[in-house]
């Protein structure tokens, strides 16, 4: 069959080490046109990958027709984008946050369900072997109901990782909406959604700007959570892990305790209480510093081909926002907050 012919907009870090690569490396897909307003990183990978660049997605809508589209630019774009990719009838696959509005994300999903395209989400950590693993090992059974959790995304922050550095629109409020929380706890919010397979009752937040100069988004959040199941736990996500990434999730169990990206070998740790412990070496989480393929290309193009919900739709995505959304609420309003699910 021919291939599907993708566009991205955005060329910054997202695309050139997550995106593009993952869409290069893809049989089933050829690269038709790449967009960013400072055009000459459209044109870089236009060099590199073939394909048109252009400065806008609204220049690239009107003179081509690419059957599927990567949003890969500030977050309160995301939402504007998206709508605009599926009214011209293209699949879209938008970078987290989906949105940065409940009602930002219920339009694209309706823009998306009226033109008859897929929505997907890049929420890779559902796609991260060690997660997989550990969800399969959830629903087996063995471990027993889930009691209590920590979930937890910091790094260094984004000046190492994208492109523009300390200039990056990650800095700009206007532009970026939200910071760590939703660069990294989105990401925290959908993973313990996923792997629980269960939805987030309530949640109670402190949200702040603890180190980062000169910009007024948020770069540490600790979050208490208690999910309908009854479980409760925390999810933290920072930019001030200066001394190095962790991107790790401890489940305590009613038979043992499930450790996922505590340990650089094993990923996967389950020790039981009756003193059995299971090791699995099942691929690492991906890192800024050691890129990993996502899986959420292929899922997305796989969606496309088998004519299938992506995982990580829409409404996923839409889910996972308003976990965060919440978070935000409760460090505005000093209360407790159940998310609009």
């Amino acid at each position: 069959m021919s291939k599907i012919r993708v566009a991205v907009v955005g060329c910054g870090s997202i695309s050139k080490f997550r995106h593009v690569p993952e869409y290069a490396a893809n049989d089933n897909v050829e690269l038709i046109a790449f967009v960013d307003p400072i055009i000459e990183r459209a044109e870089n990978m236009a060099v590199i990958h073939g394909g048109k660049a252009f400065a806008t997605h609204l220049e690239m809508l009107a003179e081509m027709k690419p059957d599927a589209v990567s949003v890969c630019t500030p977050n309160n774009v995301h939402a504007s984008i998206s709508i605009d990719v599926a009214n011209a009838g293209a699949h879209v696959l938008v970078e987290k946050p989906m949105a940065v509005t409940d009602e930002e994300a219920a339009a694209m999903i309706e823009a998306a369900n009226k033109n008859s395209v897929k929505l997907m989400v890049g929420h890779n950590q559902r796609f991260m072997p060690p997660h997989v693993k550990a969800r399969e090992i959830l629903a087996s059974g063995k471990l027993g109901k889930v009691l209590t959790f920590r979930t937890t995304f910091g790094h260094p922050g984004p000046e190492s990782w994208s492109i523009d550095g300390r200039e990056s629109w990650f800095f700009r409020k206007e532009e970026a909406i939200m910071g760590a929380m939703g660069d990294l706890g989105v990401h925290k919010s959908d993973l313990i959604r996923y792997l629980l397979a269960d939805e987030v009752e309530e949640v109670a937040a402190f949200i702040g700007t603890v180190d980062k100069k000169d910009t007024d988004v948020d770069d540490n959040s600790s979050c208490l959570v208690r999910m309908k199941s009854g479980a409760i736990g925390t999810l933290v996500a920072s930019w001030t892990y200066y001394k190095g990434e962790d991107n790790s999730t401890v489940l305590w169990c009613e038979n043992g305790v499930m450790k996922i990206g505590t340990h650089p070998d094993d990923q996967v740790i389950v020790e039981l209480r009756n003193g059995s412990i299971e090791k699995h070496k099942v691929g690492a989480i991906a890192t800024n510093d050691k890129q990993e393929v996502s899986g959420v290309v292929d899922e997305f193009i796989n969606s496309i081909l088998e004519n299938r919900t992506p995982a990580a739709c829409g409404e996923e995505g839409r889910k996972s926002l308003n976990v965060i959304l919440s978070m935000f609420e409760s460090q505005a309003t000093g209360r407790f907050v159940k998310p609009n699910n």
